[in-house]
């Protein structure tokens, strides 16, 4: 079989990072022609074309998985520096993390901080639907992630985390002028509604649970968990707010549950690259073991 030589390797990773070939042999300081050479070589020896010349460049499906074992090698080589006492001084250790915006809003920075403090590391964390951060590692932008699948993009490892919990609730006022009078599923779908993007299905998700095809038309749009929560909380439509954010206002009588026997559960996974990483096994243990004291057990299905 044949070896892919590492110096093709990291042009490769190099063009995709930098965008061009330009930009590619400037951080390398080599020749643009050079950076050409090295990755139609490369082509040439995995028999496979690895890179769309579009500006910016963009990795095939095949030079997706170059890419990705490239990120891998010098995570690696990284860990080994360190282990040799190799590492430069102020040096640190990046782990990159893709988070869907509900746990990052709510139990995933806490479980950073239980990380010790030596040796030091820093995120590069990565807001996404947990519909869609697989998809960040399929193309080795991020080396972890928490994800709604349990199927392992290759090369990765997968353990699960539990469920969130989301309940469908609405400032009471609200509630009282749009809701009131006859069964919910008559009306929630003719009230206003928040949702967190254009990609965001689960407010409408929830209508169809009630034999109902969609949300109303006539939506908010307020992309942050925080800045979502507050425009429920405020009387500017109803929406699925996770359960952890929802309770104290449910409390003190700032939120209604609109529904208290439907709660939506959307289960969570770590996927992970299967490395012998020290610094991504110590991460993994400090978030599998947060999630544990912030999720329900088991799974079911949702989204968001």
């Amino acid at each position: 079989m044949p070896e892919l030589p590492l110096d093709q390797v990291r042009t490769l990773l190099a063009v995709v990072d930098e965008g061009t070939f330009d930009a590619a042999a400037a951080v390398l300081h080599v020749t643009p022609s050079a950076v050409s050479q090295r990755v139609k070589a490369l082509e040439q020896r995995t028999g496979r074309v690895l890179l769309l010349r579009t500006k910016p460049v963009r990795p095939t499906e095949s030079g997706e998985v170059v890419v990705r074992f490239a990120r891998q090698l010098a995570r690696l080589e990284r860990d080994a520096r360190a282990e040799l006492g190799m590492r430069g001084a102020g040096e640190v250790t990046r782990v990159s993390v893709a988070v869907n915006a509900d746990s990052l809003a709510t139990w995933f920075l806490p479980a950073l901080t239980a990380l010790p403090p030596e040796p030091p590391l820093r995120f590069d964390l990565r807001r996404e639907d947990e519909d869609h951060t697989a998809t960040l590692l399929r193309e080795g932008a991020v080396m972890a992630a928490v994800t709604s699948s349990a199927d392992p993009v290759p090369g990765c490892s997968v353990r699960g985390l539990g469920r969130m919990r989301y309940l469908a609730a609405a400032h009471p006022d609200f509630a009282a002028r749009h809701l009131a009078g006859r069964p919910l599923a008559e009306l929630l779908p003719g009230a206003p509604v928040v949702v967190f993007d254009r990609r965001d299905d689960f407010q409408d998700g929830f209508l169809r649970r009630l034999g109902r095809p969609a949300a109303s038309p006539d939506r908010h749009y307020v992309p942050t968990s925080e800045g979502f929560c507050a425009a429920v909380a405020a009387g500017l439509g109803w929406g699925m707010i996770p359960e952890a954010q929802a309770r104290p206002l449910l409390d003190t009588g700032r939120l209604v549950e609109l529904a208290p026997d439907r709660p939506v559960d959307v289960p969570l996974y770590w996927q992970q690259w299967k490395l012998d990483s020290p610094a991504l096994m110590a991460v993994a243990e400090v978030v599998v073991e947060a999630a544990g004291r912030a999720l329900r057990r088991g799974v079911s299905r949702g989204a968001r």
